[in-house]
């Protein structure tokens, strides 16, 4: 059963902020996200900032900006507040060796302390070293030592950690909402550290202490998560219970193109697509990294496609949108096996949300790539008006600015090499007479001619000149947008000035005549 009716539905994402924010975590955020709304749960963000030598200044508020930017915002969150605060790690570190004690005292934890030097040394002497049932003896701990000198070490304050004490050969079961029954022997797992000799916890001992305490009901994670399991099942069972424990789902990971390992930052890299949500610069590192918002997505789509990767409703639909996502959504139909990320199907989900997405909400979105251009855009319903020519040609809210900058400017190189090859002095004379027309059109201040209109006098100048319409298309088209591109010609002469068209055709004729 993926819900209980008789308890309210508590999810959380639990990143550590230490960078930008992989679509694997946002996948993972969506996935919460819709199993709570499904089920009028809550969605909880959780920073999880133990690890202080990877905190990086500005990640927390780089999760919080892309969770907005998705429209994926949590319900409780360092941020939002709750009922079950502190939301970050960090702050809630006093109460983390309360359990770590515990577990110590009922002997299912110890305390180990060996020496950063201890373990290399260790290590040098066992190849692929793992400090577990076989190798604890040989260690200083608390199970090979006298009482009496781990009370000496303690009273000195001789740096420590906690370790799990893994049983031998136990068997530890869990369903797994999506994998079913899935199984482990407790002997091959080493004794994870729960407790850091700086008094922060590890993750395997934070997760359990704060699912608990916030009463998280599901807990979705990638599968990279699943050999850590059995740690986490008897931090459980030996602190709170495995009644208590939430049930557990272990998504599929995204894989490369080429479905050989997980899709990393260096695959983005290597062949030139994003794998962050959004923009991410290191401040140590000043490393930049393009994200799916910068590079032109709307929010819409990569939620789109990502519910997509490793989902499915049963149909041939892809397009859905994020209220039909919620309504959509069950466990049942997430795929067990890894997902491949096609970033040209990514960029077909994109085109097909520019081309149902309304104008005046497409143009709020492009404007800033416009500004960026240096392109000044005069009226906001103009804007609107080219956009709605232009989306079915755009991919990517960055397509809009070759698809439609020469609505706002005449363009400055143009592809004579495409008109030369069948031009001819008829051609010429044909071109000479129609921008005089549109010129002494727009002195007479005559108004503005619809496209429809603009087509007919162009045909009927043409047949009179003894020319084939057809023939002049392609160098009409080039003289106005300067390749062979954009929309119909005579709705791109609709809305610029016929002065412009005029001014473009005789540039366009100098130019061919310099050949």
């Amino acid at each position: 059963m993926e819900n209980s009716a008789d308890q309210q539905v508590r999810v959380r994402f639990a990143p550590s902020p230490t960078g930008g924010l992989h679509l694997g975590g946002v996948r993972t955020v969506l996935f919460n996200y819709l199993f709570a709304k499904k089920y009028n749960g809550q969605f909880i963000l959780r920073i999880e900032d133990t690890d202080q030598s990877r905190f990086v200044p500005g990640a927390e508020q780089y999760i919080l900006d892309t969770l907005a930017w998705c429209g994926l915002s949590p319900d409780e969150s360092p941020i939002h507040g709750g009922a079950y605060g502190p939301y970050r790690q960090s702050e809630r570190k006093p109460m983390y060796k309360q359990y770590a004690s515990q577990l110590i005292e009922q002997g299912n934890a110890y305390y180990a302390f060996d020496t950063a030097d201890d373990l290399d040394a260790k290590r040098k002497e066992i190849p692929n070293f793992q400090y577990n049932r076989a190798t604890r003896t040989g260690m200083k701990n608390s199970l090979s030592l006298p009482a009496s000198e781990v009370t000496r070490l303690l009273n000195e304050n001789t740096p420590y950690v906690v370790r799990i004490n893994m049983p031998d050969s136990e068997e530890l079961i869990f369903e797994d909402l999506i994998r079913g029954e899935v199984k482990f022997d407790t002997s091959m797992v080493d004794d994870k550290v729960l407790l850091k000799a700086d008094g922060m916890p590890t993750y395997h001992l934070a997760v359990v202490v704060d699912d608990f305490l916030m009463k998280i009901t599901h807990a979705f994670r990638g599968e990279e998560w699943l050999p850590s399991a059995p740690v986490h099942i008897l931090v459980w069972k030996n602190l709170f219970g495995l009644d208590q424990m939430p049930k557990w789902a272990h998504l599929p990971l995204i894989l490369k193109p080429d479905g050989n390992g997980k899709l990393s930052k260096r695959d983005g890299d290597r062949l030139g697509f994003p794998v962050f949500a959004m923009d991410w610069t290191d401040p140590n590192t000043k490393e930049s990294t393009i994200g799916f918002k910068e590079r032109g997505f709307l929010p819409e789509a990569f939620v789109n496609l990502l519910a997509m990767l490793g989902w499915n409703d049963g149909t041939d639909q892809e397009l859905f949108s994020l209220p039909t996502l919620i309504e959509k959504f069950s466990l049942d139909r997430v795929h067990k096996g890894g997902a491949k990320f096609d970033y040209e199907k990514a960029k077909w989900f994109n085109q097909e949300w520019i081309k149902q997405a309304d104008n005046t909400y497409l143009a709020s979105l492009v404007a800033p790539y416009f500004d960026a251009a240096k392109i000044e855009i005069h009226e906001a319903s103009y804007l609107v008006k080219v956009i709605g020519l232009v989306k079915e040609r755009c991919q990517l809210l960055t397509d809009f600015i070759p698809q439609s900058s020469f609505f706002f400017a005449a363009p400055i190189e143009i592809d004579t090499a495409s008109i030369l090859p069948k031009w001819e002095e008829k051609k010429h004379c044909f071109f000479d007479e129609l921008a005089k027309l549109y010129l002494a059109d727009y002195e007479q201040g005559q108004k503005m001619k619809s496209s429809t209109e603009l087509e007919a006098h162009f045909k009927t100048l043409a047949t009179e000149q003894g020319l084939k319409p057809g023939d002049l298309m392609l160098p009409f088209r080039i003289m106005l947008v300067g390749g062979k591109f954009g929309p119909g010609v005579f709705d791109i002469v609709a809305n610029i000035e016929t002065k412009d068209a005029a001014k473009r055709i005789q540039y366009c004729l100098d130019l061919l005549s310099k050949n």
